[in-house]
């Protein structure tokens, strides 16, 4: 069966009962579906997103959709790339069975009022640096939620504040989908697979490989000072602009203490030329 692109609420719902998965949450007759939700210009991190939701699910659904609201006013919305041919052909290509690709319009009616507020975890970090971003992520991830009606959702660790929150989101308001997080793919040369990186000429994107250094050298340190000293000095050193280096805990992003032990994200955020790059990597403290 070829891959239905659907456009609208209506074709999505069609697209749902050729599948034989009907109009509920999670499956009927043992069929489940996964989401993997996009903003499209897919590469092979997306691609690997795809793969791993077919190992949880019978079928799955990749969602396309540039969000306007989770973008700054002097954020890079009206040039995001969107390459959607491409994004279809490579859909069909790894088997997926939807593609759910609304218009803002259909996403966003213009008497709409309610939204998602992301709270305080929303306020820190990459929230910090990018107000109200965190509310438009969660608002259009609730109701590809709601729309698409997953058993579960695959989401790229790259974007490890966000995959906290959509799991904060998803515990506090009872959402009756299962979260899964994706590895970081990467380049040969370390570099974390991004849309944003074909913005970067050859020149800025060997400066960029500054961000996988820095990672990889602050995770060889022992306790958190040194974690984050190491990363900093590295990126330092860069003809870059570092926006934050931090060494956060995994669940609330929240800065860990000197004596935390267990897992903690290291996360870095810069800016390269006119681009803008976030990568991290887990460390285990001891």
């Amino acid at each position: 069966m070829d891959v239905i692109v659907a456009g609208s609420r209506a074709e999505l719902d069609e697209a749902r009962a050729a599948l034989g998965i009907g109009a509920r949450w999670g499956d009927r007759d043992g069929r489940t579906l996964a989401l993997v939700p996009t903003m499209g210009a897919l590469h092979e991190g997306h691609l690997s997103l795809i793969r791993l939701a077919k190992e949880h699910a019978d079928h799955v659904a990749v969602s396309i959709f540039v969000n306007p609201l989770q973008f700054g006013p002097n954020e890079d919305f009206s040039r995001y790339p969107r390459t959607f041919e491409a994004d279809v052909a490579a859909c069909r290509t790894e088997g997926v069975d939807i593609v759910f690709a609304p218009s803002a319009e259909e996403m966003y009616p213009p008497d709409r009022q309610v939204s998602v507020s992301a709270g305080h975890m929303g306020t820190i970090v990459e929230g910090a640096f990018r107000p109200g971003h965190f509310d438009g992520v969660l608002t259009v991830v609730l109701k590809l939620f709601n729309l698409v009606r997953p058993s579960v959702a695959i989401f790229g660790q790259k974007d490890a504040q966000q995959l906290a929150m959509i799991r904060r989101m998803v515990a506090d308001l009872d959402v009756p989908v299962r979260i899964i997080g994706a590895p970081i793919v990467r380049e040969p040369d370390g570099l974390a697979l991004s849309s944003r990186n074909r913005y970067l000429s050859p020149d800025e994107r060997e400066i960029a490989l500054a961000l996988s250094r820095a990672l990889h050298e602050g995770a060889g340190h022992r306790t958190p000072w040194e974690i984050v000293a190491a990363t900093r000095q590295v990126l330092d050193a860069a003809p870059l602009t570092v926006d934050y280096v931090v060494l956060a805990d995994p669940a609330t992003f929240a800065e860990v203490a000197d004596d935390h032990v267990g897992e903690a994200v290291l996360a870095v955020a810069a800016r390269v030329g006119t681009t803008r790059l976030i990568d991290n990597v887990i460390v285990t403290l001891p």
